[in-house]
Formats: structure tokens, sequence, C-alpha cells
């Protein structure tokens, strides 16, 4: 089978930079518009080919979910012989339990509606929850862009530094760096008010006088990064902190709210597209290209990817 890398409007550089890095052109991919906003993909001929469907389902979510499945379903169309998605970044996987009557499962929904549409594999980076796999019917890889982002913050890693979990979520994530760092861990624990505020309540750890690396699967609207912020700070953790995360959606006010706190530096990666932000949030982007094209490589060649893959509990 020949490899295909195929790719929307959704991130188009981050799977340029991936087929490169393969030694590939992506394949032609034409995203028509009507008039009344419906898409409609069109695709080069496919038959018998290994393809791989790059597309984090990044901001605008539901229409960068709709245009992956109308993908999906073209490539599956195009008699491909095996159809991957490639979602650095699945939207909806926060949705992965009720929470009260009447709620959906956005997850299990959308995982449903993708291997309908065609896809036989899912790859993704850093989820939201580790149900996914569960949930899905088909394959999922899930791979971790942590030992990039560690690879990229180590130099700036004081002695004695704590790896801060902001919330009860992140305490893996925040072993998981603690461990490729050989740094300890502190936990906050909080509670959400409402989707864009959160009231830290406790701290687990140890981290007076201490620099500290707050980390998280994705930054959305600094809420949670701001109140474990603030609790740091009044238990006497040292100013210019640190903050580590694979998913830089910085919705509004993240990138003020962010700028307001003492930071020296906010690691994320490219696993979705970048904003603008202000110049007075020292963000550095670092890209995950190297970790999907290896990926998408062994995959190919029927490899194991062990060793890119989450750590399980």
């Amino acid at each position: 089978m020949t490899l295909q890398i195929v790719s929307g409007t959704a991130h188009r550089a981050l799977a340029e930079a991936a087929a490169g890095l393969l030694g590939l052109q992506l394949s032609p991919c034409l995203i028509d518009r009507f008039p009344d906003g419906e898409l409609r993909p069109q695709l080069a001929c496919l038959r018998g080919a290994d393809v791989y469907v790059i597309a984090p389902t990044a901001p605008a979510v539901n229409e960068h979910v709709v245009e992956l499945l109308l993908l999906l379903d073209a490539c599956r169309r195009c008699d491909a012989a095996r159809i991957t998605a490639v979602m650095p970044y699945f939207g909806y996987a926060r949705q992965d339990r009720r929470s009260r009557t009447g709620e959906p499962v956005g997850a299990r929904v959308v995982s449903d509606a993708l291997v309908t549409a065609g896809a036989q594999r899912l790859v993704v980076v850093d989820p939201h929850t580790l149900a996914l796999e569960a949930m899905c019917t088909v394959p999922v890889e899930m791979l971790t862009a942590v030992p990039t982002l560690v690879t990229a913050l180590a130099s700036s890693v004081s002695p004695g530094a704590v790896v801060v979990a902001p919330d009860r979520g992140a305490i893996r994530l925040a072993e998981h760096y603690a461990t490729l760092l050989d740094t300890s861990v502190a936990v906050v624990r909080k509670t959400r008010k409402s989707p864009t505020q959160v009231r830290a309540e406790e701290l687990t750890g140890d981290v007076g006088g201490r620099a500290v690396i707050i980390v998280d699967d994705m930054i959305t609207t600094g809420a949670t990064i701001e109140a474990a912020a603030r609790a740091l700070l009044d238990h006497g953790a040292r100013p210019e902190m640190i903050v580590a995360a694979t998913h830089s959606l910085l919705i509004d006010p993240a990138a003020e709210r962010l700028a307001a706190l003492p930071l020296s530096a906010v690691f994320v990666t490219d696993s979705v597209a970048q904003q603008e932000t202000t110049p007075a949030l020292p963000v550095q982007v670092h890209s995950i290209a190297p970790l999907l094209a290896d990926a998408v490589g062994r995959l190919h060649r029927d490899q194991a990817l062990d060793d890119l893959l989450m750590i399980q509990p």
C-alpha cells in the first residue's frame, strides 16, 4: 500500500510538516463551501492506499468535526485500503460522562460518528480522557507530547522545582512530567463554578520557596491555571512560574488572564493552529510534527508505538 497524508483546513501547516518529515507531499484536497456554509471536500484517487487524515478538531470545533467526517467518508468512497484519523486535538473529549440527567456523552457520539464515516483507527495526542479508548469501537492510539515539552523546558527548570497538577484530573500527567524531570509533585484541588470560573480550594504538597511548573493537557480559558497559580502564590511558591500544556486553545480571555500572572514561560505545542496573543504572554510553541510523522511511519510499517504512547495509570 502507498502512504497518503490528507489534510483539510483545520491545521494544514502541521499536516504539511509531518508529511515533509516522511518525504511526502499532502494528497490533493479541495474544500468547496456552499453559500449556506455546507462543506464539500474533493480528494484525488486514493484507491488501495494507506491514508492518514491529519485534522485536529479544535475551535471552531463543530465545523472541524463535520469537515473531518466528510473527509473520512470521501476517503472511504475513494476505496482507500486503510483509513486512520489523526486528531492531534480531540474535541468533545471532555464530555466523557454525564454529570446530570439529560446530558449526552459527547465523546462517544463523536467517536461513533468518526467510525461510521470511515475511520478504522484513531490517533490522538494527550486526550483529556483515557476513557476514549474504551468507548471507541476501533483501535485508539493515544500519543503523548510530554517528552517533547520536557525536552524544551528542561533547561528552564530550577533545582528543587515542583511539578504541579492544577486539578486532580492532571495528577497522572504531572507524575509523568515529574518522572522525566526528576522532581516532586504537588496537587491543587479545584471546584469549577462555571465554564469560565474556577476556585482552588486545597493544596497537597510543599511549594514554599520553590519554583513551580504547572502542567495540564490543555489551556482553554486559563481559569484553571489562574486559580492554581494564585493558590501556589498564597502557599509561598516563588513567582516566575512555568506553565506547560499540550493543547493551547487560549479562548478569550485566556491570554489576558495568563499575562496577569507572574509567568516566566508558557510551553505549548502546535497541536492546534496558534492564534496571536498579547506580547506580554511569553508563549513558546514546540512542534509535534516529528511525533506525528514517527507514529504514522510506524503504523504504515506495522511497527509498535509503545514508547510514543501515554503512560497508563
